[in-house]
C-alpha cells in the first residue's frame, strides 16, 4: 500500500492552496511573454547611458539657474554631468552627486547623531539621579524605622 493511501488525500484547505498556487503559476507564465514585449518597446525611450557604455565629457558640476529650469536631470540633486554615449554618439546630461554635496550631507548626519546622543545621555543622567534619590530615600526610611 503506498504511503498516504489510507488517507483521503490532502485536507480541503491544502488542496485549495495548491490549486491557487498552480493557477497563479499558470497565470504568470501566460503573462510573461507580454511583459517582455513591453520591456523591449520601452527601452528605446530610456537614456542612452542606461543601455550602453558612455564617457563623461564634463565632470559633475552644479546646475546653472537656466539648467535648473530647463534640464529635468538637475532636479534630483542639483548637479549634472555631460556624457557621450559610445555606440550612438549622443550627448546627454546625467544627474550626479558631487563630493562637496556628499560631504555636507555626511556632516549634517554626524551632527544630528551627536545631538541625539547628547540628548539621550542627558536623559540617562537625569534618570540615574532620580533612581539614586529614590534609593537613598528608601535607605533613610529603613534607618528611621529601626
Amino acid at each position: 500500500m503506498p504511503a498516504g493511501a489510507g488517507r483521503h488525500g490532502l485536507p480541503q484547505g491544502r488542496r485549495l492552496c495548491w490549486l491557487l498556487c498552480a493557477f497563479t503559476l499558470k497565470l504568470c507564465q501566460a503573462e510573461a511573454p507580454v511583459q517582455e514585449e513591453k520591456l523591449s518597446v520601452s527601452t528605446s525611450n530610456l537614456p542612452c547611458w542606461l543601455v550602453e557604455e558612455f564617457v563623461v565629457s564634463e565632470e559633475c558640476s552644479p546646475c546653472s539657474s537656466f539648467q535648473a529650469k530647463t534640464t529635468p536631470e538637475c532636479g534630483p540633486t542639483g548637479y549634472v554631468e555631460k556624457i557621450t554615449c559610445s555606440s550612438s554618439k549622443r550627448n546627454e546630461f546625467k544627474s550626479c552627486r558631487s563630493a562637496l554635496m556628499e560631504q555636507r550631507l555626511f556632516w549634517k548626519f554626524e551632527g544630528a547623531v551627536v545631538c541625539v546622543a547628547l540628548i539621550f545621555a542627558c536623559l540617562v543622567i537625569i534618570r540615574q539621579r532620580q533612581l539614586d534619590r529614590k534609593a537613598l530615600e528608601k535607605v533613610r526610611k529603613q534607618i528611621e524605622s529601626i
